[in-house]
């Protein structure tokens, strides 16, 4: 079993919502939330591996195919236990991180950061190929990785505490995973700031065009068949409106879809160069020395640490 654990979403929960402080009075509830649910997942899921993927600033590749790609993004309420006398900027948040990305060097843990590369696509290359062949475990509260999940990949949603695998999908989405890019290619995601087909949502959607509910890969291409079948005998408007927005579906697609071709050969190569160059270190006496020159006195590693020896014997 190995677990891919998107770094930022994870950190960002923790960030917001956990109210430790340094012996100092600063915040660092997304360290400290963090490495409590780090140790939670190792109990819980017994991993023989562990990958955390970092942001690398985004894709030039999406930006380049819409240059509006993730513009206007709401500014994220940052740790919501503060007032205004406590400090709550991007300054603060930036120091967590590089604070957490240093502990995790002393535990057995790979760490992954690909410059001008989004953690979906890092994450989509490893459990789609680098680990074909094993049990994968994606830790995010993303939904653009449901379309990753399959009889061998699932998502564990920190928010709902629960392990999502193909009927979850099917359920809640209305698609099966591997039909995922194209229902949303339709309905568009207002997060990233990529319009839908207007008065159409997941639901509906499957609803009226049951294939993908019921065909795995069904692609773009049949999607707008089944569309310009049913339009012969219905007059709802649905199969209309989707072949009047073919180019935005398409581009949607292009944008939203994980794939190897989203990445660069030499994005490939630095994602490989990561997983080879990590050499798996456990310094229990080192972490310790971190965690007090960050000031984070009243965390207990205890449990972490419990876990971390099983990992590191593995």
């Amino acid at each position: 079993m190995i677990l891919l654990i998107d770094g930022m979403n994870c950190f960002i929960r923790h960030y917001i919502a956990n109210p430790t402080m340094t012996n100092n009075g600063d915040p660092a509830g997304g360290v400290a939330g963090f490495l409590r649910m780090f140790a939670g997942l190792s109990e819980k899921f017994s991993p023989t591996e562990i990958h955390v993927v970092w942001e690398g600033g985004g894709s030039l590749r999406r930006r380049a195919i819409f240059p509006g790609y993730k513009k206007g993004k709401k500014p994220q309420k940052m740790n919501r236990y503060y007032d205004d006398e406590i400090p709550d900027s991007d300054g603060n948040k930036i120091g967590q991180i590089a604070f957490l990305t240093k502990c995790l060097r002393h535990l057995p843990v790979a760490q992954h950061y690909i410059k001008d590369c989004e953690a979906d696509d890092v994450i989509g290359y490893l459990a789609r190929y680098k680990f074909k062949d094993s049990d994968v475990i994606i830790v995010s509260s993303d939904k653009d990785f449901y379309q990753l999940i399959d009889n061998r990949v699932s998502v564990w949603s920190p928010n709902q505490k629960k392990r999502i695998g193909e009927g979850e999908v099917l359920e809640k989405m209305h698609s099966l995973p591997s039909n995922m890019s194209v229902a949303r290619a339709c309905v568009g995601d207002s997060s990233d700031n990529l319009e839908g087909v207007k008065r159409v949502g997941l639901k509906s959607l499957s609803n009226r065009i049951e294939i993908l509910r019921s065909v795995e890969n069904v692609s773009l291409d049949d999607l707008f068949i089944e569309c310009q079948e049913r339009a012969k005998t219905s007059k709802l408007q649905i199969y209309a409106s989707i072949l009047e927005n073919k180019d935005l579906i398409r581009r949607n697609f292009k944008l939203m879809h994980l794939d190897v071709s989203n990445l660069a050969g030499d994005q490939i190569q630095k994602i490989e160069g990561s997983l080879e160059i990590y050499e798996k270190s456990y310094n229990k006496i080192a972490f310790l020395s971190c965690l007090k020159k960050f000031g984070l006195v009243n965390y207990d590693p205890s449990r972490l640490f419990l876990s971390m020896n099983i990992l590191n014997r593995r």
